[in-house]
């Protein structure tokens, strides 16, 4: 079969969110009707892993659009949408997701995409390109290249390439100013707060956030905890971006001494063991952990499921711990992505210029298919604007442009 997923009655309900997306993504919107007309995709088979919801399936639409033939799974098992997977599924699209997948459907999922001889990858996290080159190597001499959405993914792929693992070029989608400054920035600050506030049900303002690295995902949700009242507590590894937070008027210090004062944890560092046992220890009861990184090991959620005395199941998307010392701690969407496994994920407006970065990076591997030499490619400067320009028109706003003589200065070589 050309797809597996939950059920393909619930469509409607897909569709509806589909075309909510539509009408707020221009740039999207903009591309579908130009590659509609262009067709560079015609006769490219495109393997999609990003987490399935109404924005993601919207980018697909314009990729078929633009004449791929799609074959699209989720990067997390909580984060599909079973009526959007179905809503795809209904339209054409090739569809292999469903909401809480064992690792073991996911797994499957994944190969399924990747049985199709694909040609372009676009991946969010880096699971369909190290699987693609650990079990179907011999379908790597298919593909043109890939694109990466996520700084996890990107640290996996410079990974692979210092180790000369890596087979085929990979566009870090997720280092362009149009994806990382907004995306990584606005996108999960707003986000990760959504799914929390949904979530809990619980007042930010006046308590304590603790917020686990200082990147751009990072800042976003300081910034955002901020203005909902929050004080807030930075922990970082880098002392640069330490710096950074306390000028931007954060306390900064280790995690184990912010577990004591948290009553909210966030980590966005896209490392593994954030969050120990140590740090259980000493947090008070009542606290709440989230995870706004790509996998579901910044939180050592093994270790706390070991320790802990009793678990329930609290609220819908909480899981409470009962620890040794009395005291409970509550785990939101299982530790993993918090504004995904909670939410629905990052506002349209801000995906609009991900995904049309995510397009047009896609539309670049295949035209320049034979020049490309390098295995990791920073988005091409003229896509990066290309877009912003797109954007800032649609916001209606307006810029000043430089004038020739202005231009002739900036480039003059004269001291």
């Amino acid at each position: 079969m050309n797809y597996e997923i939950r059920d393909i009655s619930l469509s409607p309900s897909g569709e509806h969110k589909i075309d909510w997306v539509r009408k707020n993504c221009p740039l999207l919107r903009n591309l579908e009707e130009e590659f509609s007309q262009t067709k560079p995709f015609q006769g490219i088979r495109i393997a999609l892993s990003i987490h399935l919801e109404a924005k993601t399936a919207y980018l697909c639409k314009v990729l078929a659009a633009g004449g791929a033939d799609m074959y699209i799974t989720g990067s997390n098992p909580l984060s599909t949408q079973d009526d959007v997977a179905a809503a795809l599924v209904k339209s054409g699209l090739k569809v292999f997701a469903w909401h809480g997948a064992t690792a073991e459907e996911y797994e499957r999922h994944i190969r399924k995409v990747l049985e199709n001889d694909v040609n372009i990858i676009i991946d969010d996290g880096g699971d369909l390109v190290n699987t693609l080159h650990t079990v179907f190597p011999e379908k790597i001499r298919f593909v043109i290249g890939g694109c990466e959405e996520t700084t996890t993914g990107i640290i996996r792929l410079a990974a692979a390439e210092k180790a000369g693992t890596l087979k085929f070029p990979m566009v870090l989608v997720n280092n362009a100013d149009c994806k990382h400054l907004f995306d990584n920035r606005y996108g999960t600050g707003q986000s990760v707060w959504d799914g929390i506030n949904r979530t809990t049900n619980l007042i930010v303002a006046g308590k304590t956030a603790v917020v686990a690295g200082y990147g751009w995902c990072g800042k976003g949700v300081a910034m955002r905890a901020k203005a909902l009242g929050a004080k807030v507590i930075v922990t970082e590894v880098d002392p640069i971006k330490a710096i950074e937070a306390v000028m931007d008027g954060y306390e900064v210090m280790p995690m184990h001494e912010a577990a004591s004062r948290g009553d909210f944890f966030i980590t966005v560092t896209g490392c593994a063991g954030v969050i120990t046992e140590a740090d259980f220890n000493e947090m008070k009861d009542g606290a709440i952990l989230c995870n706004a990184g790509h996998f579901d090991v910044e939180i050592d959620m093994a270790r706390l499921r070991e320790i802990s005395v009793r678990s329930y199941e609290q609220r819908q998307n909480i899981m409470a711990y009962e620890q040794a010392n009395g005291n409970t701690l509550y785990v939101l969407g299982e530790g993993r992505l918090v504004n995904l496994a909670c939410g629905d994920g990052h506002p349209a407006e801000i995906m609009d210029m991900s995904f049309a970065i995510q397009a047009l990076s896609a539309k670049y591997l295949v035209e320049h298919r034979d020049e490309l030499n390098e295995h990791l490619i920073p988005v091409p400067r003229e896509v990066d604007l290309d877009v912003a320009r797109r954007k800032i028109a649609y916001m209606g706003i307006k810029i000043d442009t430089l004038s020739e003589e202005q231009e002739r200065y900036l480039n003059s070589s004269d001291i």
